[in-house]
């Protein structure tokens, strides 16, 4: 039943009313396509579900696969690591075994350079003492001898030991050999057959030396003479008496002066004595010459030289040559001295006691 409305009142055409099928009709069409969107939606999402799922598996085999390699790599770096822990271990054993060893290399290598060193040291003072020796040696042979032949042959051989040896320790030694060497080839020939002849001269000057006392009596003896001569006429025997008398009362007392009072002293006995004794200095001193004896040469000859100032005459002509003689032999006979090497002896020293 309706309800009746201003319309019918007023004569206006009614409407219809609507049927409710009519109404429903597109409710159930709206239904419809929901569900169908609906459906499709399910299966787009069961679509994307399953690819959704697929891609899943397939994300978890790969992680199951990177698993199981990373499983793997770690087992292989493990193995590794415990390896290379062995080998480090291993290492350091090689590395405490080689310090060790090389800690006795150089234990070993200081005691070799020890013994090294001091067998060199023994060596080179066993050089140096038996070069020392040698040197000795041939100064005392050189000494005997007077020649310096045996003390050049022993520098000679020494020099050439020490360049051998190569030690810079024995450089001052070669450089004080060096020096002892050039002297020794420097020094001036010994003439002893010339030395030997002068002696004999000297010898056969003291023959005829004139004696200080001798030399006044024979100055009175030729003033008595001149006077003699002097006179115009011969004395007679009374004058010559008288004269003779006067001579011998002279004679008593005679009144000069003497530089050496022994010399007039000395009776015809004595000065005989006085000359032999003067001619066996002069024989001790060749005999000495020839043996080498340089020194005691030079002291017979001094002491000949003395004994000649002292009792021959100062005037005489033979007095000075013989003088001169004994002081120019005494002379060739020191500077003909063997030099002596103390420079290469206090180098041996120096250098056998270490400095």
């Amino acid at each position: 039943m309706t309800t009746p409305t201003n319309a019918d009142f007023d004569g206006a055409p009614k409407a219809r009313p609507v049927p409710k099928t009519a109404k429903a009709l597109p409710s159930a069409q709206a239904y419809r396509w929901l569900l169908a969107l609906a459906g499709a939606v399910a299966v787009i999402a069961l679509v994307v579900s399953a690819l959704l799922w697929q891609k899943l598996s397939r994300i978890q085999e790969q992680l199951a696969r990177q698993s199981a390699d990373t499983g793997l790599q770690a087992l292989e770096a493990k193995t590794w690591a415990k390896q290379a822990q062995e080998t480090v271990q291993d290492s350091s054993a090689r590395v405490s075994l080689m310090e060790a060893r090389l800690s006795e290399v150089a234990l070993q290598r200081t005691q070799l350079e020890d013994l090294m060193q001091s067998l060199s040291r023994s060596r080179d003072e066993t050089l140096v003492v038996d070069i020392e020796s040698a040197l000795r040696f041939a100064q005392q042979q050189a000494q005997m001898t007077g020649s310096a032949e045996p003390l050049l042959a022993a520098l000679l051989s020494a020099q050439k030991r020490v360049q051998r040896a190569a030690q810079p320790r024995l450089t001052p030694v070669a450089r004080a050999l060096e020096k002892d060497l050039e002297r020794l080839k420097n020094l001036p020939a010994f003439d002893i057959p010339g030395l030997m002849v002068k002696l004999d001269d000297g010898v056969a000057l003291v023959e005829g030396l004139t004696l200080a006392n001798t030399a006044r009596d024979s100055q009175s003896q030729i003033r008595q003479q001149a006077e003699i001569s002097g006179q115009q006429s011969p004395p007679t025997w009374w004058m010559a008496v008288l004269t003779r008398i006067g001579d011998q009362i002279k004679g008593l007392v005679r009144v000069s002066t003497l530089e050496a009072p022994e010399s007039a002293l000395l009776s015809p006995d004595q000065a005989f004595f006085l000359r032999e004794n003067l001619k066996l200095k002069i024989l001790n001193a060749r005999l000495g010459l020839l043996a080498r004896q340089k020194e005691a040469v030079r002291n017979d000859l001094g002491a000949a030289a003395v004994l000649v100032r002292r009792y021959a005459e100062p005037q005489s002509r033979r007095t000075t040559q013989l003088l001169q003689l004994l002081e120019q032999t005494s002379e060739q006979v020191r500077t003909a001295e063997l030099p002596r090497i103390e420079a290469s002896l206090t180098a041996l020293n120096t250098a056998a006691a270490g400095r």
